[in-house]
């Protein structure tokens, strides 16, 4: 009797506008058990690192099947049930590709992984005959801000070289200050070039950005294959050099490698044509092959808020198997992002119960493809299973905390949307705090770096929430230190496995602060907003002007 009168205390609490004076009750819903159950299934070698288009991750996309089937979930389509497939295209560079650049009295054959590293791969990249090399600073085209590095500047049938980033800027009107912009994207660096004739692009790390020093990380991210959607846009050849061929690249330039770093100290970028060519012939192993999103529904039930539905999304795929280190070569992806998963699956479980359904409808996707560049929320969009104009928000989570318990939460994007808001009261409902990025420790475009990007550009308010890092058994000096080291000693690893030491009390807290955060947008008549000066207003307002 007990028991019950307690759920009935928790359900009240969390669907119900939370007040700081609120004592925290912990939410004892939440089951260890399953968390652990799901966790050892899904970072198993037997499932070989749940690589895009193996055989692995076909048996994790079956296995989430069959848990929302037992959860008792209604899937998206009655003719499929669960699962979006869609084709895929595979490839992979051999040893025999060549990238040669060509200098007026010699050339230069570059070796793949020690000198360069492929963005895409496959037949659209061929450039058999020499064609000119061209430097377009950073590569941005920005008309809000009056910016241009293709203004007085002809590339077309040739190959670009730009910078990693965007220029510096202390003032927030331009370039958002401190904080990176949209241009920053790489993504968007090559579409720009492509639309302005460009035959491919070179990426070359900034000097100044001390983050793309690590050459030997960037090779271990690109050792694996290269998939994109079948039916996306022909790509053209898109390459990263390795930073030590910077003073090369302009060794005979009008200006020289150390001039482009001041230029880029003092914000005087310029674009100049190289005196070099370049051309690049590529052999590839190649498949198409099909995967699939898994995406369920859990009906509102409110009759005004049951055809507007919360998203909530996570990853199941992985990098599978690759580069041995220390014998292991399968990538297990524990944390990124089995935890996620299972996150999810609890979630799932606990919303499915009759005394937490939600006064509006929530769809659960469980997202293939998004190590390989997100493929699935990529194609999601493209796609949506309900209009995105209905979607009234997206939580999305890739990792858990499995370290220890937290005292911070940091929601990646939060600054972005009403979202944050939510957020706060959920975490502050906890006794938790709210934390900002930590610049020295995480990417300038953390928000873009998972699927949640995919349904921002799209119009959808998204956020990741993420674990702070201060807890409960350590400093925050040393809580640092062990994010550090986890970052570079397992982060895409074989190490990011099941024999890391995982702390399940972190696991259920990090669940329970998804549950309030998710339950509270989901009980919330109004939909979520971006803010004013949010980059992704404009497509939320088109979507739903044209109710797409």
């Amino acid at each position: 009797m007990r028991r019950v009168s307690f759920v009935v205390i928790i359900t009240w609490f969390v669907f119900h506008p939370i007040v700081a004076q609120t004592e925290y009750i912990p939410f004892v819903s939440i089951s260890p058990d399953s968390i652990k159950k799901h966790l050892f299934v899904l970072g198993n070698d037997s499932l070989q690192g749940r690589g895009t288009g193996y055989a692995g991750c076909e048996k994790t996309a079956l296995y989430i099947c069959n848990v929302l089937r037992g959860y008792g979930i209604r899937p998206f389509s009655p003719s499929t049930g669960f699962m979006q497939t869609f084709p895929l295209h595979g490839s992979k560079p051999m040893e025999e590709t060549r990238f040669t650049l060509y200098a007026p009295k010699d050339s230069y054959a570059l070796r793949l992984k020690d000198d360069y590293v492929l963005y895409s791969a496959g037949a659209q990249t061929f450039t058999p005959a020499p064609i000119p090399v061209v430097f377009v600073g950073y590569g941005i085209v920005a008309p809000e801000y009056d910016y241009n590095d293709y203004r007085n500047i002809d590339v077309k049938n040739c190959i670009v070289v730009f910078l990693s980033g965007e220029p510096n800027s202390g003032d927030d009107i331009y370039f958002d200050g401190e904080k990176p912009t949209i241009h920053a994207s790489l993504n968007l660096k090559q579409k720009i070039a492509l639309a302005h004739g460009a035959k491919g692009s070179i990426l070359l790390p900034n000097p100044n950005d001390r983050s793309m020093d690590d050459w030997f990380e960037q090779q271990r991210q690109f050792l694996f294959e290269d998939v994109h959607l079948l039916v996306a846009p022909s790509e053209n050849l898109n390459v990263m050099i390795n930073p030590k061929l910077g003073p090369f690249v302009f060794s005979d330039a009008e200006y020289s490698f150390d001039e482009i770093a001041e230029f880029d100290r003092k914000g005087t970028m310029k674009s100049f044509r190289l005196p070099f060519m370049a051309s690049f012939q590529g052999q590839f192993q190649e498949r198409d092959f099909l995967s699939s999103n898994i995406i369920g529904i859990i009906e509102g039930t409110d009759p005004q808020l049951q055809d507007s539905y919360l998203l909530l999304s996570a990853h199941y795929d992985h990098l599978g198997i690759g580069t041995p280190i220390d014998g292991d070569s399968i990538y297990n992806g524990v944390i990124d992002n089995a935890s996620g998963v299972v996150a999810l699956l609890e979630l799932t479980r606990i919303f499915s119960r009759s005394e937490f359904r939600p006064r509006r409808s929530i769809l659960v996707v469980f997202l293939t493809g998004e190590e390989r560049g997100f493929l699935g929320s990529q194609y999601y969009c493209l796609h949506p299973v309900v209009p995105l104009y209905k979607t009234a928000a997206n939580v999305n989570i890739d990792g858990l905390s499995l370290f220890d318990r937290m005292h911070s939460v940091v929601g990646v994007g939060a600054e972005l949307s009403t979202l944050g808001r939510s957020l706060d009261d959920a975490v502050h409902s906890m006794g938790l705090e709210i934390d900002s990025l930590f610049s020295n420790l995480s990417q300038h475009n953390q928000f873009r770096n998972s699927d949640q990007f995919m349904f921002a550009q799209a119009g959808i308010p998204s956020i990741l929430v993420a674990e702070g890092l201060r807890y409960e058994s350590t400093s925050f000096e040393e809580g640092i230190k062990r994010y550090v080291a986890w970052s570079e000693e397992r982060y895409h690893s074989p190490f990011d496995d099941l024999h890391q030491p995982i702390n399940f009390a972190a696991a259920v807290q990090h669940v329970e602060i998804l549950f309030r955060f998710s339950a509270a947008i989901a009980n919330d008549p109004h939909d979520p907003q971006w803010n004013l000066r949010s980059p992704f207003i404009n497509a939320r307002l088109i979507s739903k002007a044209e109710k797409k």
